[in-house]
């Protein structure tokens, strides 16, 4: 099947194209700049993977976002917090309808290409936080891909009943070179360590039981997550 494939250049996206790759026909892999504060770590990622795998990638500009939206994930927000990735503080990262805006576009190029499916990394880590991961979303959203399309365009979700660790162990079987993938919401030199996806990063290691490449500014004791423990230790 032709597909495209939703890469941002963090790790489970990267695994999502480095899986298409080997299952399917891969068109395009496209990547949204939409005014997050990590996008200029990421995007360059993603379109190293891409030319790693031969794919041709899309960085497609999303400014209104930035402007017109509110969350702490986006440079006109405030501070990302910090602490387990389920916590209820982690909510100021939502970008109202993110997934909505940026599979509908997806889903315009996926068809413009000739493409029968589109990939996307979400899985069951993201569920707690943001509702549209949460795969009755992509279940209304693949039935709206569907029937709003000529071909009939597929929503592919291949982790959505997956841990992160459980995508960090995929990865490594593919091959992935997790140092080139980022995470840390904050976007700075290196990843912070502390913010909820540098702690859902270090878990995913210690859930695969694999070694973590990153190079983080720091490596506080983990969190405990909203049932009371650190997970992955």
């Amino acid at each position: 099947m032709k597909v495209v494939v939703l890469c941002s250049g963090g790790m489970d996206s990267v695994t999502a194209l480095h899986w298409a790759r080997r299952e399917h026909d891969v068109v395009a892999a496209v990547s949204f700049d939409y005014g997050a504060k990590h996008n200029h770590r990421e995007l360059p990622l993603a379109a190293e993977q891409a030319v790693r795998l031969g794919v041709r990638h899309e960085v497609i500009q999303l400014d209104f976002v930035n402007r017109l939206f509110a969350s702490d994930l986006l440079q006109s927000g405030g501070e990302i917090p910090e602490g387990h990735y389920a916590a209820e503080n982690m909510r100021q990262t939502v970008v109202p309808f993110r997934n909505a805006i940026m599979l509908s576009i997806a889903c315009g190029l996926a068809e413009s290409r000739g493409a029968e499916g589109l990939v996307i990394a979400a899985h069951t880590g993201d569920h707690t936080i943001y509702p549209d991961c949460r795969e009755e979303f992509m279940a209304a959203m693949a039935d709206a891909m569907r029937l709003g399309t000529y071909a009939g365009v597929r929503l592919l979700r291949p982790f959505i009943a997956l841990s992160k660790g459980q995508i960090a162990a995929e990865g490594a079987r593919l091959g992935v070179d997790f140092a080139r993938t980022w995470s840390c919401y904050k976007g700075g030199a290196v990843h912070c360590g502390k913010c909820g996806t540098c702690v859902e990063r270090r878990e995913a290691f210690l859930q695969a039981g694999i070694a973590d490449p990153t190079a983080y500014e720091a490596t506080p004791p983990l969190p405990a997550g909203p049932e009371g423990k650190a997970r992955g230790v």
